[in-house]
C-alpha cells in the first residue's frame, strides 16, 4: 500500500493524480467540463458533471499506473472553494447546478446586508467580508429561489456541501455528509475561532443547521470509496480546499511565509501561525490548515480574474489558440506602448472587493495589436499580485510588531510555467520568486495530508526538507520603471471602478 491517489477537482476541469511513497507523480488524468453562464456575472457547473469527471479520472489515473486497488493507501481531495451545492439527503439528487464561486448573484443580497451593518459580526466571526464569492450567500439564493427548497431544508430533506463535501458523499455511498476546516471557513457559516458553525452567521443568512456536513480536520478519516467504485473499498483520509492545500504542498507552515497559486484566479496566501490576524487593508482571515485539533491561521488575498484572463485571449478574442502561445506573443510587444488591463470580468477581489466592477483597457492606440494584448493580460496578473502582497505586509507587520513577511513568494498553477509571466512578476513586486520542481502542489498537498495520516509520509518537517527549487526568478526592473508602472495600474483601477 504504498501509493496515495489525490483528487483535484478544479473550476474548468477534474484531475486525479498518483503519487508514490516517495511523493513522485506516477500517473495523472484529467477532464474538462462545461461552464454554464445563465446569466450576466452568474456562473454554474452541472453536479453530475464534478462528480462523473472525477470518477472517471480516478479511475484513468489508477489504470495508468497499473495499480490494483490494494495498493492505495488512501485518497486525498482538493477542490475549488465556495462553489455550492444542495442535494436531497435521501436520493442524492441536487436541487439545482452547483454556483460557482465566480458567481456574482447575490451581490444585492451582500450590499443589503452591509447597509444593515452586518459586515462587522461577519467578519469578526468568520474572517471573511460580506461578498458574493462565499458560499452562505449562495445558499440562501438556492433556498429563496428554488421552488420549495426552503420548506425541505427546514423538514431536513436537503443538505449543503461545498464540493469536497459533494465529492465524498458520492464516493461513500451517500455514507457520510463531512468537510473539512478549511473549507468550512469559505461558507461565511462557520466561526473561525471556536472551530464550529456559528449561530449567529446561519440566523443571519436563514440557514438550517441540519444542512451543514460534520466539520473534521483536514487529516482524519472522512469515509471509505464505495467498493464498487474502483474494485475495493479505499478510505479518504484528507481534504483541504485548493487554495490551503497548496500552502500545504508548498511547504509554508512557518509564520511568515507566502505563496501565490495561478489557476483561473490567483489566490496568495500568508501563514500568521496560530494567530488570527485582522486584516485593516481587506484581506481575509482563513484558516490555513487544522491538524490534530490545532488551527493555523493566514491572511488571503483573492484575485478572481489570473489564468482565466489567458482563457479570455483563446475563448473570447480568439487571438490565441492555445495557452502557451501567450508567452511568444508579449514578448513581440511593442515596448512603447503601456496598455493597462484590467481584467474585473466578474468583479474585483482583494484589496478592492467591488463586485459591480467590470473588465477595462486603457492606452489603446492604432497600432495596438494581439502582441500588446497578450502582454497586458500577464501583467494584470502581476499588478494584481502587488496589490495583495502590499496589503500583507501592511497588515503582518501591524500584527508582529514590525516583522516583515518573508522576502521570498513561493508560486504554483498552470500560470507558472510561462518564465515570462513569473519574470514579470519578480520585477513588478521588487522581489525573488520561487518556482518549485513540482507544480502541482495543490494535489501534493492534498496527497500528503492523506499520506500522513496512513503513515506513508514524513510529518511536517520532514515534508518540508522535500520542497525542491526549480527556478528562482530575481527582480531586474529599475525602481523608477517599476514605479512608474504600478502608478498607472493604480490609476486605471480607480477608473475602472469610477465607470
Amino acid at each position: 500500500m504504498g501509493y496515495i491517489l489525490a483528487i483535484d477537482q478544479g473550476t474548468t476541469s477534474s484531475r486525479a493524480i498518483v503519487f508514490d511513497a516517495g511523493l513522485k507523480i506516477v500517473s495523472a488524468a484529467q477532464e474538462e467540463f462545461p461552464q454554464y453562464y445563465p446569466a450576466s456575472g452568474w456562473v454554474e457547473h452541472d453536479p453530475s458533471d464534478l462528480w462523473a469527471t472525477t470518477a472517471a479520472t480516478c479511475r484513468a489515473a489508477l489504470e495508468k499506473a497499473n495499480l490494483r486497488p490494494s495498493e492505495v493507501a488512501g485518497i486525498g481531495i482538493t477542490n475549488q472553494r465556495e462553489t455550492t451545492l444542495v442535494w436531497d439527503r435521501t436520493t442524492g439528487k441536487p436541487i439545482h447546478n452547483a454556483i460557482v464561486w465566480q458567481d456574482r448573484r447575490t451581490a444585492d443580497m451582500c450590499r443589503a446586508l452591509k447597509e444593515a451593518g452586518h459586515e462587522r459580526a461577519v467578519t469578526e466571526a468568520t474572517g471573511l467580508l460580506l461578498d458574493p464569492y462565499f458560499s452562505g450567500t449562495k445558499l440562501a439564493w438556492l433556498l429563496d429561489n428554488v421552488e420549495g427548497a426552503r420548506a425541505r431544508a427546514e423538514a431536513g430533506e436537503l443538505l449543503f456541501g461545498t464540493v469536497d463535501s459533494w465529492l465524498i458523499w458520492n464516493l461513500t455511498g451517500g455514507a457520510r455528509h463531512v468537510t473539512d476546516a478549511t473549507n468550512a471557513a469559505r461558507t461565511m457559516l462557520f466561526d473561525i475561532h471556536r472551530g464550529e458553525w456559528s449561530e449567529q452567521m446561519c440566523a443571519m443568512l436563514n440557514i438550517p443547521k441540519s444542512m451543514l456536513p460534520e466539520v473534521l480536520d483536514c487529516a482524519a478519516d472522512f469515509g471509505m470509496t464505495r467498493a464498487d467504485l474502483f474494485g475495493r473499498e479505499i478510505p479518504i483520509l484528507g481534504v483541504a480546499g485548493d487554495q490551503q492545500a497548496a500552502t500545504v504542498g508548498q511547504a509554508c507552515f512557518k509564520p511568515g511565509m507566502m505563496k501565490s497559486t495561478y489557476g483561473t484566479g490567483c489566490f496568495a496566501l500568508l501563514n500568521t501561525g496560530d494567530t488570527p490576524v485582522t486584516s485593516t487593508h481587506r484581506l481575509l482571515t482563513t484558516i490555513a490548515y487544522q491538524l490534530d485539533g490545532k488551527r493555523s491561521y493566514a491572511l488571503e488575498g483573492s484575485i478572481f480574474v489570473a489564468g482565466a484572463v489567458v482563457q479570455w485571449l483563446r475563448d473570447g478574442l480568439k487571438i490565441i489558440r492555445e495557452a502557451a502561445e501567450t508567452q511568444p506573443l508579449a514578448a513581440t510587444a511593442d515596448e512603447g506602448q503601456d496598455i493597462i488591463l484590467v481584467p474585473a470580468f466578474t468583479g474585483l477581489g482583494a484589496p478592492y472587493w467591488n463586485a459591480d466592477c467590470r473588465g477595462a483597457i486603457f492606452g489603446l492606440t492604432r497600432n495596438s495589436g494581439p502582441a500588446e494584448l497578450a502582454r497586458a493580460a500577464l501583467e494584470s496578473v502581476g499588478y494584481q499580485t502587488r496589490d495583495l502582497l502590499e496589503a500583507m505586509q501592511a497588515d503582518w507587520g501591524a500584527s508582529s510588531g514590525g516583522d516583515k513577511a518573508t522576502a521570498t513568494l513561493r508560486v504554483d498553477g498552470g500560470m507558472t510555467a510561462s518564465d515570462w509571466a513569473m519574470q514579470f512578476l519578480s520585477d513588478i513586486i521588487g522581489a525573488s520568486v520561487d518556482r518549485p520542481e513540482v507544480l502541482e502542489t495543490t494535489a501534493m498537498g492534498a496527497a500528503w495530508l492523506a499520506g500522513q495520516r496512513a503513515g506513508l509520509y514524513p510529518d511536517m518537517a520532514g515534508f518540508a526538507e522535500t520542497w525542491a527549487l526549480d527556478r528562482r526568478f530575481e527582480p531586474d526592473m529599475d525602481e523608477d520603471t517599476r514605479s512608474a508602472k504600478y502608478a498607472a495600474w493604480k490609476r486605471a483601477v480607480a477608473a475602472a471602478q469610477a465607470f
